[in-house]
């Protein structure tokens, strides 16, 4: 074990590792810090020049923009109310109210020192539950996988309450777009329409660029270029990191916990994480009438969930090869590039890899800690940066990172159009992960069912294994709960109906 670990170090002490280290940590913190740009744009624009890149240091530049990201997202969320990422949006309830009262540096600290917690807590989780999910994976056979890409549609469409039909259409549309182009094996054109350039399928790259990045810069385009009101921030950054080891410290790991369960589930990710510890902290706190108007407590819960997702997320796709969101269906990518592929083999063959990921991901949250508790004033003017410059760098930086992938212009009318979709979807408030999700499942359900098909002779036999049969058991159980709260909703609704008629 101990040669393990300096393997991993010396892996990890390249000056390409470190520069990597450096630039995903801070650079994750600027980006999150500007509100409208977000994660998911900055990693679909980086995604293409990460491929050039050695999979250790591109993976940790990802993951660090990822993680680093949502720390700085608090920072417009309580000094402005406005999140810098939209995970970001219930870190304002308690955040903004706290900096009102005149207290923006002890509201800017407890959020930083929250989130460090579930960044650390989640990358635990993430070193002892990969293994052992990893050391169950080899008894899943073709068709146990094929059931847990459909749990993981499945949980994608339910997680999306209030809008199911919608995820459900767009889940369809993503499994689709993976069946356009060649067919593997009798080579055959599926919806290609006698278009050569289809033949090689809808790439996913094109598709995140477009639906996350170009339509979000169709949106800052035609915002306002108002001027923002900023607070100054006075007083001692350590006044909230103390707050949070001393008294709060229960809130922010039991918020943690739920950031990392909500992480390791298909298609949940950080909202519900956070509604849920959020929620759970208001019933168990002393003065639950406070949250909302500028309770620590949920200030602290917001951000450590959010934050504890990240590496817990990394979970299912290490060990498994499924990812749980759209951002690690994009670091799947990366693997794949180098011909890596997520699971048992992996902690065979390539354990140095994997323990210096782990590594990588500790020191991120030191950095991105020490960096904003020493440059918060700096990191305040970013929010002044124009929304419409933004917008320009935005779809500018995209379409050059779409053709720079295989010097391809049909892939950039690819993205424009993936582009014009997602803005149409923001602008009806529909979801854009379903459709990500989608393709990469659609991808996994289409490989393993033809595989599975050679043993299977009755439907029953897709689920006659242990592993299959539990999974689809799961499946049953989920779609059965939602339709129950569906009809105990319809039927709730009828009778307040009723009452006020």
């Amino acid at each position: 074990m101990i040669e393990l670990l300096l393997e991993s170090l010396m892996l990890i002490a390249r000056w390409d590792v470190v520069i990597a280290l450096l630039i995903g940590a801070i650079g994750g913190v600027i980006i999150g810090a500007i509100p409208g740009v977000g994660p998911a744009v900055a990693i679909a624009i980086l995604l293409p020049a990460t491929y050039k890149l050695e999979p250790l240091v591109g993976l940790t530049l990802l993951l660090g923009i990822y993680g680093a990201a949502l720390y700085g997202g608090a920072i417009p969320a309580i000094l402005i109310n406005t999140p810098g990422t939209p995970v970001n949006a219930l870190t304002t309830y308690d955040g903004h109210p706290i900096a009102r009262r005149g207290e923006p540096r002890r509201a800017l600290s407890l959020a930083y020192s929250a989130s460090f917690i579930g960044g650390i807590v989640s990358v635990l989780a993430l070193i002892f539950l990969t293994p052992k999910l990893a050391a169950v994976a080899p008894y899943f056979g073709s068709r146990d996988i094929l059931m847990a890409a459909l749990l993981g549609l499945v949980l994608v469409i339910l997680t999306h309450r209030g809008q199911t039909l919608a995820a459900a259409a767009l889940v369809g549309m993503g499994v689709f777009i993976t069946v356009v182009g060649m067919e593997p094996v009798r080579f055959s054109d599926r919806f290609v329409f006698g278009l050569a350039w289809l033949r090689g399928g809808l790439a996913l790259i094109p598709a995140v660029l477009g639906l996350f990045a170009i339509s979000q810069a169709f949106i800052l385009l035609q915002s306002s270029d108002g001027p923002r009101q900023i607070p100054k921030v006075r007083g001692s950054p350590f006044a909230g990191l103390f707050e949070v080891f001393r008294r709060l410290k229960r809130v922010a790991l039991c918020s943690s916990g739920f950031g990392i369960i909500m992480g390791i589930i298909p298609g949940v990710g950080e909202f519900l994480a956070q509604f849920f510890s959020y929620g759970l902290a208001q019933k168990l706190s002393r003065k639950p009438e406070k949250f909302g108007k500028g309770s620590s407590e949920g200030l602290v819960a917001a951000e450590s969930a959010n934050n504890a997702v990240p590496a817990a997320a990394m979970i299912p796709l290490l060990a498994l090869g499924i990812p749980g969101e759209a951002l690690t269906a994009m670091m799947l990518s990366v693997f794949r590039v180098h011909n890596l592929i997520p699971g048992p083999k992996l902690f065979e063959t390539q354990s140095e890899f994997v323990v210096g990921l782990y590594v990588c991901l500790f020191l991120i949250n030191f950095i991105v800690l020490a960096f904003l508790l020493s440059a918060t004033p700096l990191l305040i003017r970013v929010i002044k940066v124009p929304e419409r410059f933004l917008g320009v760098v935005v779809l500018t930086l995209a379409l050059v990172g779409v053709y720079s992938i295989r010097n391809s212009l049909p892939d950039c009318w690819v993205a424009i159009g993936f582009g014009l979709l997602g803005y149409v979807l923001r602008r009806v408030n529909w979801p854009l992960v379903p459709i990500i999700l989608g393709m990469v499942l659609g991808e996994i359900i289409e490989a393993k069912l033809r595989t599975s098909m050679a043993r299977v002779e009755t439907p029953l036999d897709f689920v006659n294994r242990p592993v299959s049969a539990t999974i689809a058991v799961i499946i049953v159980l989920a779609l059965a709960a939602h339709i129950w709260t569906e009809i105990r909703n319809y039927r709730q609704r009828r009778s307040n109906t009723r009452s006020t008629s």
